[in-house]
């Protein structure tokens, strides 16, 4: 029993147009897992300012020159309220979890209002470059100049992830480790 050339051509159709009513089906209706990852993905990355800051003791600082490493990067006020604290706080119990991919990472406090911070705020967070934005310079959002966000610069001076002001250190870490892990990079 042969089929006619209609059922052929109907069937050929099939074949061709099954994939299509497939995917369209997927998309609609089967939803994908959710990221692996905890931080908020910056796409398409955005290269770091390249402000000067100022630095205790006249020196001054571009992020670009810690070119080459990973920057964790938050920024608050120069008084370091708590939220600050506990910031500064997280960056440092971060770096310290990461072990032997620690040196890999630095740490960024940029100062955005002009306040010196006390030494004795800025004691318990040794190893903490401390940048402040030079006078009559607003920044604009982002990496140095946003308090509700802590950023990460990849090597090449790209800023390419941040987590919320106040993260879940756990969760961030994770991020990092996997980071490093995959990066032949810094």
């Amino acid at each position: 029993m042969k089929a006619g050339p209609r059922v052929q051509l109907v069937l050929i159709a099939a074949v061709f147009a099954l994939p299509i009513v497939a995917s369209v089906l997927a998309y609609l209706f089967v939803r994908p897992a959710p990221t692996a990852n905890y931080g908020e993905l910056l796409l398409p990355p955005a290269l770091v300012t390249d402000v000067r800051f100022d630095r205790q003791g006249g020196a001054s600082l571009s992020l670009r020159e810690l070119a080459g490493q990973w920057i964790l990067v938050t920024s608050d006020s120069g008084a370091c309220p708590p939220t600050c604290i506990d910031k500064l706080l997280t960056l440092r119990q971060v770096r310290l979890a990461l072990g032997r991919n620690a040196s890999r990472v630095e740490r960024v406090f940029v100062v955005d209002d002009g306040i010196a911070p006390g030494p004795e705020a800025l004691a318990p967070f040794e190893g903490t470059v401390v940048a402040s934005t030079p006078r009559g310079l607003v920044l604009s959002p982002g990496a140095g100049g946003d308090r509700g966000h802590i950023y990460l610069v990849d090597p090449h001076g790209n800023v390419m992830m941040r987590w919320p002001g106040e993260p879940d250190r756990k969760r961030m870490l994770k991020d990092l480790e996997l980071l490093l892990k995959a990066s032949q990079i810094g």
